[in-house]
């Protein structure tokens, strides 16, 4: 066994000790097929007011521009589904992912043991990780990893265990034993399509983020437009009705990540509770959680614009 495969088989234990779900490996270049793609989606501004994705857009197709001298690219999954959910129908709805601790503080600190680790096992390595910190296509380097593949809702799809997780990375300037991607098997399925009630996909493997209700409930920093009315079902903060919908989403499993626990009370407030919040609770029922992205004012605009166009 060459040197790069005990490294790689070392890599994908410990990631799996560490509770990671998937560890697949890819050759760091150019991301060639994805450039036009990027490109066109940019120039129909799909982005919205997402303004951060015009930024460094070689650097999102070359991770050599981020780690000089990169040779891999790990891509790592971790599982978040719970089949948990809000108490109150009535109440506002909060995506899945943001029930429990926020993923990038979770994420960051098992990215760091890894990294750690993969220096202390092959020594003086020179590599950054990742967690939405920086300009990385994540979804293009797990599926050229063999994690899985990119369903008509943009999101990553594995055969065996749906969309429901995270998606990190490890950029290093070693040489590893790389994976293949896999096919995909959305075939003739547009259950995602068909159930967007905002029409964001609007074709097969597009989707045009500034329609999405996660855009409106989070990166918008304006007044949501009315033309949205009735159209977000409930959603307050983000929206899990593509995934929902999935049919490879009924292989999802309850996540084993103490950190991910639901905030109980979360789960337990009414539609008077939500539209009574304020900015004190805020503070302290979301101190660790990714709804803090939202900001008090956002969250709270969100909850007065379904309350007024349900």
């Amino acid at each position: 066994m060459t040197n790069k495969s005990i490294y790689t088989k070392l890599i994908k234990q410990k990631a799996k000790e560490l509770g990671f779900d998937y560890c697949g490996i890819s050759k760091a270049e150019f991301l060639e097929d994805d450039a036009p793609k990027l490109e066109t989606w940019l120039k129909n501004n799909m982005h919205g007011q997402m303004d951060y994705m015009q930024n460094h857009f070689d650097m999102r197709l070359d991770p050599r521009l981020l780690v000089e001298n990169a040779k891999s690219v790990i891509s790592l999954s971790y599982n978040y589904y719970t089949d948990k959910i809000q108490e109150y129908s009535s109440a506002p709805k909060i995506s899945k992912y943001a029930f429990g601790e926020d993923y990038h503080l979770v994420l960051s600190d098992k990215l760091t043991e890894l990294y750690i680790y993969i220096q202390e096992q092959i020594g003086e390595v020179n590599g950054r990780t990742f967690v939405d910190s920086a300009p990385v296509l994540e979804r293009a380097w797990a599926k050229r990893s063999g994690l899985g593949w990119i369903g008509k809702n943009a999101n990553l799809i594995n055969k065996k265990a749906g969309s429901f997780y995270f998606l990190c990375e490890a950029i290093i300037d070693v040489e590893l034993d790389y994976d293949a991607p896999v096919t995909d098997h959305c075939g003739t399925c547009t259950a995602c399509m068909d159930a967007c009630p905002t029409k964001a996909i609007v074709e097969p493997y597009k989707v045009d983020g500034s329609k999405c209700i996660s855009y409106f409930t989070i990166e918008l920093k304006e007044n949501i437009p009315i033309e949205m009315k009735g159209k977000f079902k409930n959603w307050a903060f983000g929206c899990d009705i593509c995934q929902d919908v999935c049919p490879w989403n009924k292989f999802s499993k309850e996540n084993r990540e103490k950190r991910f626990m639901p905030i109980d009370q979360l789960l337990t407030m009414t539609k008077e509770e939500w539209s009574d919040l304020n900015e004190n609770i805020f503070k302290e029922l979301f101190k660790k959680s990714a709804i803090k992205r939202a900001k008090y004012n956002g969250l709270v605009r969100n909850i007065v614009f379904l309350e007024n166009n349900s």
